[in-house]
């Protein structure tokens, strides 16, 4: 068995695996709402286009269970699909236009990914001023195997011309009265990468409704939008598709703008890959701690890059420390982090984590305000006291 093998059989050993650590500001479900679509306890923003936060005491396995796996839906749920009528179009710019079953999908050959998928508004409840949108905090995100056929394999059936720059994905999302259709668009060259799927397990097992069965693109280290759930077209095109959920939904100013202010939308760009970021998963925020080596701990994730190192302040930034990087690794996976900190006094104290990546991001000390309060990604702060 070669050692990607056995990084995936034990990744998906851990993946059933929780924890106990609380993070700053954890909101709390109500008990009406704790057990929407079987995710019992998570953090629910919304029960009419279902949005569903994983709270952070369930951040501690490296593989996210499927059932603490956050949901975004910008639109209804599509009633369930009968999978052995389901059928996936490919059309556009190619040469020989197909429609593929789900059993034939099932034949191509499958390709496995470790992604740590991330709603792009991640984070927006700490942008200030506030915007608003869903305050999504630190829990629009895991991470896990999705398998499937490689969407390169499929573009190649159909033969792709030159002429085809971008690729549309439209799923099966029920849109009401004047909404339009969820559909995303990726160029060619993000399409055709051995990476990008049209998946149909997680973890080792089928899709979910919630998560998009019985197909779904994986557009790994992308915003989450990119990958569009409960496939039915895909189509490839000249242009960026030009539609709602392309622009104005998605995009980022191209310049910085004044907080508070809006931008035009022909002065952006779509969204594309995640950035450099890191959180403190324990202690949680406010904690009272005992005199004694303390354990900080934490997650990072760059998106298509690599989490180069982590460094750890606990006097609110004067001096930073290396943490140490847990084993688990993976291209566009998370790095799991941890540090052993012995405080020198008692009293209160402020914990830093910030991230670096190959690519010689560093992550900053305030995030980029934009109007949709997309990829947020601040140096992570919890404040806690040190009893004598």
């Amino acid at each position: 068995m070669d050692s990607r093998r056995e990084l995936i059989d034990d990744s998906l050993a851990v993946a059933a695996s929780a924890g106990s650590f609380v993070h700053a500001g954890a909101a709390t479900p109500h008990d009406d709402e704790a057990s929407a679509k079987g995710k019992e306890g998570m953090i629910v923003h919304s029960l009419h286009f279902l949005n569903l936060e994983m709270p952070p005491e369930y951040a501690n396995s490296w593989l996210t269970p499927v059932s603490h796996f956050f949901v975004r839906n910008h639109l209804f749920e599509p009633s369930a699909i009968n999978a052995a009528e389901w059928k996936l179009s490919v059309s556009g710019e190619v040469d020989r236009p197909l429609t593929i079953t789900l059993a034939e999908l099932h034949e191509l050959e499958q390709h496995s990914v470790i992604n740590t998928l991330e709603c792009a508004g991640n984070g927006r409840a700490f942008h200030s001023p506030k915007i608003p949108e869903i305050q999504w905090r630190h829990g629009a995100i895991g991470t896990a195997l999705f398998s499937g056929p490689r969407l390169a394999d499929v573009l190649q059936r159909a033969g792709i011309r030159p002429r085809g720059k971008h690729v549309m994905f439209r799923g099966l999302d029920e849109a009401s009265g004047s909404v339009p259709p969820f559909i995303r668009s990726i160029p060619v060259e993000k399409a055709i990468d051995p990476d990008t799927l049209i998946a149909t397990h997680m973890n080792g097992a089928p899709l979910t409704q919630d998560h998009g069965a019985p197909a779904r693109a994986l557009v790994p280290g992308w915003v989450g939008a990119a990958s569009c759930k409960w496939l039915a077209e895909i189509k490839a095109l000249e242009n960026e598709f030009d539609g709602y959920f392309m622009k104005p939904v998605y995009r980022y100013p191209n310049h910085p703008v004044v907080p508070g202010t809006t931008v035009n939308p022909d002065d952006t760009h779509a969204l594309t890959a995640l950035t450099v970021k890191s959180v403190i998963l324990g202690p949680k925020n406010g904690s009272k701690l005992k005199a004694g080596v303390l354990h900080i701990h934490g997650a990072a994730w760059a998106g298509e890059a690599d989490i180069a190192s982590v460094e750890v302040s606990t006097d609110g930034g004067r001096t930073w420390y290396l943490a140490a990087l847990g084993k688990e690794t993976a291209c566009y996976a998370w790095r799991f982090w941890s540090y052993s900190w012995r405080p020198e006094k008692s009293g209160e104290h402020v914990i830093l984590s910030r991230a670096s990546d190959s690519d010689g991001r560093v992550q900053p000390d305030t995030a980029v305000w934009n109007p949709s309060g997309y990829l947020y990604n601040a140096i992570d702060r919890v404040n806690v006291h040190v009893e004598a």
